[in-house]
């Protein structure tokens, strides 16, 4: 049953993302030392781990102790909240869904941060073998 609603939340991502533009170049990745703000808004582009494009908007905002953050993803009309921890350049999250689906589908992931405050990485659903890829540009201000 999970794996329906797992396919079923693919399809409709997949949906949303019809005449979606491929995503541009990024960034290098940003030095540990040195990583610009990511408490920002994004637009997302990313494939899903069947390979099909998706794309909606990321939205990061403080945690409650330094280096945590809070995620909300939209995508397709449902909604995903996470949090996670940046090291470095690595922010890692766990995550799960809110609306959109019958049941709560979550799971875990990681981007690496830019030079530009772009995000990249992969993002992983519970049950499934296969990540998929993610990449966040920052929304101007």
């Amino acid at each position: 049953m999970k794996r329906i609603h797992i396919l079923i939340l693919i399809a409709a991502i997949t949906l949303s993302a019809c005449g979606r533009n491929k995503p541009g170049i990024l960034g290098a990745d940003a030095p540990a030392d040195n990583v610009p703000n990511i408490v920002v808004s994004y637009a997302l582009n990313a494939l899903d781990p069947t390979g099909e494009q998706y794309g909606g908007t990321l939205t990061i905002t403080n945690g409650d102790q330094l280096n945590d953050y809070k995620f909300q993803w939209l995508i397709s009309g449902g909604i995903q909240e996470g949090t996670g921890t940046l090291e470095g350049n690595q922010l890692t999250f766990t995550w799960n869904s809110l609306a959109g689906t019958d049941q709560v589908i979550s799971g875990t992931g990681v981007y690496t941060v830019t030079v530009n405050g772009e995000l990249h990485g992969t993002r992983t659903i519970d049950g499934v073998e296969t990540p998929g890829q993610e990449t966040a540009y920052p929304n101007p201000k």
